[in-house]
Formats: structure tokens, C-alpha cells, sequence
């Protein structure tokens, strides 16, 4: 690694502000081409894609469904017979053939017709202002054109405000721990470079086609950028401030300093990059694109944790590691040490059974979904539209399935979907593509929702010995929901036997890393079961989507992995000098109170989520908060280092370190002091 000194430092740190300078914008510009909606993209084999095909085989942008609706202003009235036929001149206006149909109960009258999804915004309140020229009336938007403009506001609202929560957090913290400005705003500009460089390569990607970032990619990699950043200036400084305690020279203490940091650092990095890769294996695009633009961010924070921040703090010099960390303070970590070397074997088994409690209730975290109309903005226009359509009509009016049979079987499918349950009404056969029909049946429930897929699932059975297939937007989400599903199976598996590869690397042993790997899947359940309780609790419900569980679970192996990583690549060098033992005692008294803060530094700043209006991104926030902080403050601080003590020498199966003299088979032994006989030290490599 390149040895810095002040002159040198001084051109890493130019060279970088020239970048910042180039790249700085982006950082706002990459919302000119994210897609903020959560547009439906299937594989071509699902059914939904292929009635599309069918029905639209250019491939043409399709316009989205609108529901308009009118209720008289006064609540509980019905309309009268002057007011349906002005209702009726307006929807004409609206579109050419609209008729707006009564509800059953007399007190709104609604019509579907198709708008953007250019210019949405602007054409919604065009086709509202003219639909409330109908006198005494109380117009509502509802389906799925006023959604996707919900939608798209809410992204663009929130990502200035995300990166203001998560950086105040982020500067919260360090300031506590550091009681001083000058090492926060090193870390923050640090994480605001890492920022800037990212989303400048995404902007690029994005603009020439070759990698799709929607709001949602844009919010995870925003908080990820900005605690991963945040992390590694902690364990660089942590390490460089112990380094300089030994030698004057700044300089020969930061060539030690990144000698030490940046395996586990690199180590890190590629734990989530190659963990989110996975994600390309995904039948989904939206899930696809996550994995390479999470690559490319830890990249940037990897570069720039091992170049800029180096060359910062040799110019900033001691200023910038003081005040040190108080007597109390290592006091605590040094008592935690001793307690855990006393009884390892019963603190292990005590935290593991903290652990498989939180984890029986990870069932309770469901998987059936939540319709989009719950998981807007509170006050999201679309949302009051579809509970006064679900009040009058069918839930399912705004989206109707198009159901596609052959001609000469239109009768009987048409009978077949009349008689499945949770149908509302179905249209006479319309004449269809290739000699086909198309059958428009209305749902009784919400399309997005539970209910709603079981019926596409009965509709897709009922038809039995016929041609027909179901198409529309519960059938698209239906498909989505099942190709989501279909993919945990294959990627969870994937991104464990990525990070144990990675582990198995760093600490050339296999037996700690199979047990890193079981930490970190008992405290993901943990996890699960802790933001199930939490769900149920604030909004007296624990569903959520299949991708939410899949990208919690991504970033949770991969983010808790990481503190392991850097506590036991410590204990590990330490013990090649002193002994298991003592390099467990050791690591965990040098590395606790930055690995620490590193944790709720990162917790913090996936907490910023949850700040977020949508429903989505606030329970990935949440679940990886919980997630990070059991981590953090039970499995690395107690877990684990329990779990080496007790095993003994044993730990680095199946090689043996040089100061382990047990015999095969043996417990922990006294550990023995760097000054052996016939023992040489080896220096230490790591934070």
C-alpha cells in the first residue's frame, strides 16, 4: 500500500476534492432519471405477460386505468336524477364512450378511463378540474394511474429529507463519542464523497441504459453509503489513533494503520457486494438492479475509506484524535472481557436462548403483501379514492381482469368465471387478438391484496380444459408475488454460501466461519420476529412483501457478518501472538467500543427509513435497525466471543495457530505472552 506522507497526502486529498467538485451534483441529478413508480415487470413466461403480449404486442407504453368518482358533497345522500346526467356530460368530456355507471346503493357514480403515464401529474389535475365542473358533486381519483402519481411524489419528496435524518444521526453519534467536530466531519465528508462518487456512476449507468435505479434502489443505497462510509473511518481511526499512541511518526503509523484496516474493510465491502450480486439471479428486474448498484457504492466506500480519509487525517494530524476514549469507558470493555472468559460456556448459552425466543416469533412476520393504497402517505389522495370506491362499487373496479379464451369457448368461461368466488361481475365477450375473446371480470376485493390473488389463482384453475388465460393487474401481481417468492428460495441460500466463502477466506479456518454464519441466521430470525412484534404494535399488522423480507435478509448476513468481521480478524491476529485466549480478552477490549458505535451508527442510519411515507422502505428500515442493534449489542459483543473461549484453539479448525500448545480436543488455555520462549511475535493486522 502507498505510504503517505504530508505532500503526498496533500495530492490524494486535491485529487479528491477535484472529483467531489465533478461528481457532487449527481448526487442530486440522479432523480432525473430514477423510476420512482414500482413499475410490473415479469418474466415472459408468467401468464399476466403473456395476455399483455396478446393484447399488446408492439410493446407499446400502456396507459394506466383511472377511476373517477362522484358522491354528492353532502355524505349519505343519494344522487339525484339531474346530477347522474350532468355526471354523465362530464365523463363524456373526459373520454369519448365513457359511461359512468350508478352504484348499487345510489350514492356514487364512477368511470374508468385510460391516462398517461407521461405527464401524469398535470393530466390528473386536468381530468379532476374537469370532472368537479359536475354541480354539487365531490370528485375522488382512485386506481392504479392515481397511485402511480402518489407514488412518484412521495419518492421525489423524501431524498433530501432521508439524507438530512440519516446524516444528522450519523453526526448525533460521532459527536458523542468523539466529543470533538473535527473527526465527525472528517466521517461525514468521507460519506458524503463515497455519495457523490456512487451516484455519479449510477447517474451514468442509468442514463445510457445499462442499469435501472427506481426510489427505492436510490433510498437503500443513500443510508448504506452513508453508515458503511461512517463504519470504516471509525475502524480506520480507532486503529490509526493506536498506532500513534506506539510512534511519532504520523506517517509510518497510517502505512500500520491501513495495513491493519483494510483487509476486513475490503473484507466487508466485498461481503455485501458479493451478497446483493445474488440478487441477479432474481426473476424480477427492480430486484436485479438493486444488487449491481449496492456493489458499486461499497466500492466507493472502500476507495474512499483507504485513500481520502488516510490522507485527511495525516494532514489534520493529532488534532483529529483527540479527546481519547475515557478510563471509564474501557473499563466496561475490559469487565464485559473478564466476565466472558469466566464462563463462556454459560453466557453463549444464555444469549442463545435470548435469541431462539426473539426467533419464534419470526412467523408472525407474514408474507402476504400489503395493497399499495395502505402502504402510501397517510392523506394520499388515491388511498381516500379507493376506500369511497370500496364503500360503493367492487374494490377490484378500477382494475378489471382481461381474461383471454378462444371464441368458441367464450360462453362456457364466461359461466366458469361467474361461479368462482370473489368475482363481482364479468362483461360480455369482446372481440380479441387472433381470433380470441376478452372477458373484463370485475373482483370484489382490493387488486393488490391477499384475496385478490387467491381468486386470479381459482380463475386460473376453473377453467379447466380451455385455453383461457388471465390477465390484468392482480393477475401481474399475482405472478409478481409468486416469481418473488420463488427467488428467496434460490438467492438466501446464495448469499450464505457467498459470505462463508468470504469468511472462510479472511480467517483461512472453517469452523468459525460455519458459526458465524449460524449468529448471523439466529439473529436474523431474531430480527424478523422482533419487527413482527414491533408491526403489530404500531399498525395492529405484520404483514409486509416478499422483498422486503429478501432485502432485509441480504443486508442483515451481509451487515452482521461485517461487525464479526471486525472483531474476530482482531481476536485472530492477536491470537497468533498471544494465544486464543488472551487474543479474544484482547480483541475484544480493543475493538468493542468502535465496533459499538459503528453499529448504531449503522442502525441510525437505516432508521432513517423509516422516516420514509412508504410502507416498504420504513419496514426494511426497521427490520435492519432491530437487526444491526441485536447484533451489535448482543452476538458480537457476548455471542461470539463466548462461543471462541469456550471452543478454545479448536476455533481455527482445521489449521492451529502458533501460540495455541493445547492438545487436539482441549479447552481454553491460559494464554501466553508475546515473550514466550522460542515463540517470536508476529505484528498485528487488524482494527
Amino acid at each position: 500500500m502507498l505510504r503517505l506522507n504530508r505532500a503526498r497526502s496533500f495530492a490524494v486529498l486535491l485529487l479528491w476534492l477535484v472529483l467531489a467538485f465533478a461528481a457532487g451534483p449527481y448526487t442530486v441529478r440522479l432523480e432525473e432519471v430514477t423510476q420512482a413508480g414500482q413499475e410490473v415487470q415479469l418474466p415472459a413466461t408468467a401468464e399476466s405477460a403473456r395476455v399483455a403480449g396478446l393484447l399488446n404486442p408492439a410493446g407499446a407504453e400502456e396507459a394506466l386505468p383511472l377511476a373517477v368518482i362522484w358522491t354528492p358533497r353532502t355524505e349519505g345522500e343519494r344522487i339525484s336524477p339531474g346530477q347522474q346526467e350532468e355526471v354523465r356530460q362530464v365523463a363524456f368530456r373526459l373520454a369519448d364512450g365513457a359511461a359512468p355507471v350508478l352504484a348499487p346503493d345510489g350514492r356514487a357514480m364512477t368511470t374508468v378511463i385510460a391516462t398517461g403515464p407521461a405527464g401524469l401529474p398535470a393530466e390528473l389535475a386536468r381530468i379532476r378540474e374537469t370532472a368537479a365542473s359536475a354541480a354539487s358533486t365531490t370528485v375522488h381519483l382512485a386506481g392504479p394511474a392515481a397511485a402511480q402519481a402518489d407514488l412518484n411524489g412521495a419518492f421525489s419528496q423524501t431524498d433530501g429529507t432521508l439524507l438530512i435524518v440519516a446524516l444528522g444521526g450519523v453526526l448525533v453519534i460521532l459527536l458523542l463519542v468523539y466529543r470533538s467536530v473535527l473527526m465527525p466531519l472528517l466521517a461525514i465528508a468521507a460519506s458524503l464523497l463515497s455519495l457523490a462518487t456512487a451516484c455519479a456512476a449510477l447517474y451514468t449507468l442509468a442514463r445510457s441504459g445499462l442499469l435501472p435505479v427506481d426510489g427505492q434502489t436510490q433510498g437503500i443505497v443513500f443510508v448504506l453509503v452513508v453508515g458503511a462510509s461512517t463504519d470504516y473511518a471509525l475502524l480506520l481511526t480507532a486503529r490509526f489513533r493506536e498506532e500513534r499512541a506506539g510512534q511519532l511518526d504520523a506517517s509510518t503509523a497510517m502505512a500500520a494503520a491501513c495495513r491493519a484496516t483494510a483487509p476486513p474493510v475490503l473484507a466487508s465491502a466485498a461481503t455485501i457486494a458479493c451478497a446483493m450480486t445474488t440478487l441477479a439471479f432474481s426473476d424480477l428486474p427492480t430486484e436485479q438492479a438493486l444488487g449491481p448498484a449496492v456493489a458499486i457504492a461499497m466500492a466507493c466506500c472502500a476507495l474512499v475509506s483507504l485513500t481520502f480519509l488516510p490522507a485527511a487525517l495525516i494532514l489534520c494530524g493529532q488534532r483529529v484524535l483527540r479527546p481519547r476514549s475515557s478510563r471509564g469507558t474501557a473499563a466496561v470493555w475490559t469487565k464485559i472481557a473478564r466476565v466472558t472468559a469466566r464462563r463462556p460456556r454459560r453466557i453463549w448459552a444464555g444469549c442463545s436462548i435470548v435469541l431462539v425466543v426473539g426467533a419464534s416469533c419470526a412467523p408472525l412476520l407474514s408474507q402476504t403483501g400489503v395493497p399499495l393504497h395502505q402502504a402510501l402517505p397517510a392523506g394520499a389522495s388515491s388511498a381516500a379514492g379507493h376506500e369511497v370506491m370500496a364503500r360503493h362499487f367492487p374494490a377490484g373496479t378500477a382494475s378489471p381482469l382481461v381474461i383471454v379464451a378462444p371464441a368458441a369457448q367464450a360462453a362456457d368461461v364466461r359461466d366458469q368465471i361467474f361461479a368462482t368466488p370473489g368475482v363481482a361481475t364479468a362483461s360480455a365477450p369482446l372481440p380479441g387478438p387472433d381470433g380470441r375473446t376478452q372477458i373484463l371480470t370485475t373482483l370484489r376485493d382490493t387488486p393488490d391484496s391477499a384475496r385478490a390473488r387467491n381468486t386470479v389463482d381459482r380463475l386460473r384453475a376453473s377453467p379447466t380444459g380451455t385455453e383461457a388465460l388471465v390477465g390484468g393487474q392482480s393477475a401481474q401481481l399475482t405472478d409478481l408475488h409468486q416469481a418473488s417468492v420463488r427467488g428467496h428460495r434460490l438467492i438466501m441460500p446464495l448469499v450464505l454460501a457467498v459470505v462463508l466463502a468470504v469468511l472462510i477466506v479472511l480467517l483461512r479456518c472453517l469452523l468459525l466461519p460455519l458459526l458465524l454464519i449460524a449468529a448471523a441466521w439466529i439473529s436474523l430470525l431474531t430480527a424478523f420476529g422482533t419487527a413482527a412484534l414491533l408491526f403489530r404494535l404500531v399498525s395492529g399488522s405484520a404483514a409486509t412483501e416478499p422483498a422486503v423480507v429478501l432485502f432485509s435478509f441480504v443486508f442483515l448476513v451481509a451487515l452482521g457478518v461485517d461487525y464479526n468481521i471486525f472483531l474476530v480478524h482482531r481476536i485472530r491476529a492477536e491470537a497468533v501472538r498471544h494465544g486464543t485466549q488472551a487474543g479474544v480478552q484482547r480483541g475484544v477490549q480493543t475493538t468493542s467500543g468502535v465496533i459499538s458505535a459503528a453499529g448504531l451508527i449503522l442502525a441510525a442510519t437505516f432508521a432513517a427509513l423509516t422516516m420514509m411515507p412508504l410502507l416498504y422502505l420504513a419496514q426494511i428500515g426497521c427490520v435492519v435497525a432491530v437487526g444491526v442493534l441485536i447484533d451489535t449489542l448482543l452476538v458480537r459483543l457476548f455471542l461470539v466471543p463466548a462461543l471462541i473461549l469456550d471452543l478454545g484453539p479448536r476455533t481455527w479448525w482445521p489449521t492451529r495457530l502458533p501460540r495455541d500448545v493445547a492438545l487436539p480436543g482441549s479447552g481454553p488455555q491460559p494464554a501466553q505472552g508475546a515473550d514466550a520462549p522460542g515463540r517470536p511475535a508476529a505484528s498485528a493486522s487488524a482494527p
